[in-house]
């Protein structure tokens, strides 16, 4: 059983294409310090630092990590005199991240997370 129409002929440039775009994104996802980052602005903007004590990393891991998001259309930031501020800008990788996340959860024997933690991760996702 195929999971999608494929004739078995070669892909058209398009698709070839898209797929690469498709993989840089979750390629962006797929580092834990982004996730954790999402997981702590997901209900409204933050400022860096509040990020960096709420994520536990430091100033400047949290930074790249927040540049590369911005850099990617992901997240958006705006600046008050020294202070910036970070927010979701694409609420679509907050629904991905949670999907996932519950999924992997749903497996119980495999990944034991409790309910209460998966209610609190990302809760903003669910209003």
């Amino acid at each position: 059983m195929r999971c999608c129409a494929y004739s078995g002929a070669a892909l058209e440039p398009e698709l070839d294409r898209l797929f690469e775009i498709v993989s840089g994104y979750f390629g962006l996802l797929s580092e834990p310090t982004r996730l954790k980052i999402l997981n702590t602005i997901c209900d409204g903007e933050r400022t860096v630092s509040d990020i960096v004590e709420r994520v536990g990393s430091s100033q400047t891991n949290v930074s790249r990590h927040l540049n590369l998001m911005y850099g990617r259309g992901v997240l958006k930031r705006r600046r008050e005199g020294a202070t910036v501020y970070y927010s979701i800008s694409d609420p679509n990788v907050v629904t991905l991240c949670r999907t996932a996340c519950n999924h992997i959860a749903g497996q119980q024997e495999v990944h034991p997370v409790t309910s209460r933690t998966l209610k609190r991760f990302m809760a903003a996702a669910s209003k």
